[in-house]
């Protein structure tokens, strides 16, 4: 770094460690940084100055446009972090949740673990000949999508407990893993699991560097989620609050080892958010981030606490760069009810068309 000019502009030939140094240097957070590969690096630090010039304040959340909703996010932080305010709350209680599938990740044209639970029945089919009668292994199988809209997801769900019930946790995650490599989202052309909005990214990593505590809170598998969690978003496993499985300890074999059964212990949507909040993380948040009906009870839980609170719905209303959709869905069906709700209580819908300058 040159004293008199600054950084220096990153280039085809600037390292990795380079990159990161720079990223620390204008104040790009390193679980940001750490996520990013170098292209998307090199492109996140063009957007970014030293404090030393007058658009310092374009260094925060560079992904958001100028606007209501990004200011609400700095006001907000500003507000239970300034020591002298009345609304300061100390590190040890900062706490923000935030939904995975619409709100941090693609989740249409289906949702991610649908996806692989399709893949999978089709993998482990030649050797279930039962499943071309048996629900809802029969509609997986049928190629047939309208139809496959009628299986519930808890049905969806004990499915994929019954596939790959006898198996450690370990060895899920695994399955999980070497799937997300393969897969590839029909209109991006890369692993849906790795379509995460550079916008959230942004807003966990600003919370992350003001010392809060950041959940997923999903109705997607708590251990599917754990696969990829801390390297593709930055979230540790242990900050995962998902639909969880029934585990099983055992003892018997060389190692002791949790292995999975075909039951679950229970679903996090809906009232289940909050529930599992409380189970998991053991505080109410200050922030909750949703997308659709399914988070309401969780961001009325944390709205219903003293002092300030954010609450935060990813409205998907950009067909050109992701997808459109509110009302007319059942995958993260945003309802006029909900969206009436948000207005009555104050809670800010972000609108992808308007709010983001960029989506990944």
């Amino acid at each position: 770094m040159d004293a008199a000019t600054g950084p220096t502009p990153p280039g085809r030939g600037t390292s990795r460690r380079q990159l990161l140094r720079q990223a620390a240097a204008l104040g790009v957070g390193a679980p940001l940084a750490a996520l990013l590969g170098r292209t998307e690096v090199a492109d996140a630090l063009s957007q970014y100055q030293t404090e030393a010039t007058p658009a310092a304040s374009d260094a925060v959340l560079p992904s958001w446009r100028p606007g209501e909703r990004r200011d609400a996010i700095l006001g907000f932080v500003a507000a239970v972090t300034g020591e002298a305010g009345a609304e300061f709350v100390a590190p040890a209680e900062r706490f923000a949740t935030f939904a995975l599938d619409g709100t941090l990740m693609v989740s249409h044209p289906m949702y991610a673990e649908i996806v692989f639970t399709y893949d999978r029945i089709h993998a482990l089919a030649a050797d279930h000949p039962e499943w071309q009668t048996t629900e809802p292994y029969r509609t997986f199988l049928n190629e047939d999508i309208e139809e496959l809209w009628t299986v519930s997801g808890q049905a969806a769900k004990d499915a994929l407990a019954e596939l790959h019930a006898g198996l450690t946790v370990d060895e899920f995650m695994d399955l999980v893993r070497a799937w997300s490599a393969t897969n590839r989202h029909p209109k991006f052309d890369r692993p849906q699991t790795e379509l995460i909005y550079l916008p959230m990214l942004e807003v966990i990593d600003y919370l992350h560097q003001h010392e809060f505590a950041c959940y997923i809170v999903s109705g997607s598998g708590q251990e599917f989620i754990r696969s990829f969690a801390q390297s593709n978003i930055g979230i540790p496993p242990q900050r995962v609050v998902g639909t969880a499985m029934v585990t099983k300890f055992e003892n018997g074999g060389a190692e002791p080892r949790l292995v999975l059964t075909a039951d679950v212990l229970y679903v996090d949507d809906g009232a289940g958010k909050p529930e599992g909040i409380n189970l998991v993380v053991g505080h109410r948040p200050l922030a909750a981030f949703g997308n659709s009906d399914g988070d309401v009870q969780m961001l009325e839980y944390t709205g219903a606490g003293a002092g300030a609170r954010l609450m935060m719905i990813v409205h998907h209303d950009d067909a050109a760069r992701e997808y459109a959709y509110d009302t007319d869905t059942d995958v993260g069906r945003l309802s006029q009810a909900t969206m009436d709700l948000a207005h009555e209580k104050g809670w800010h819908l972000i609108s992808m068309k308007d709010d983001w300058a960029a989506i990944f």
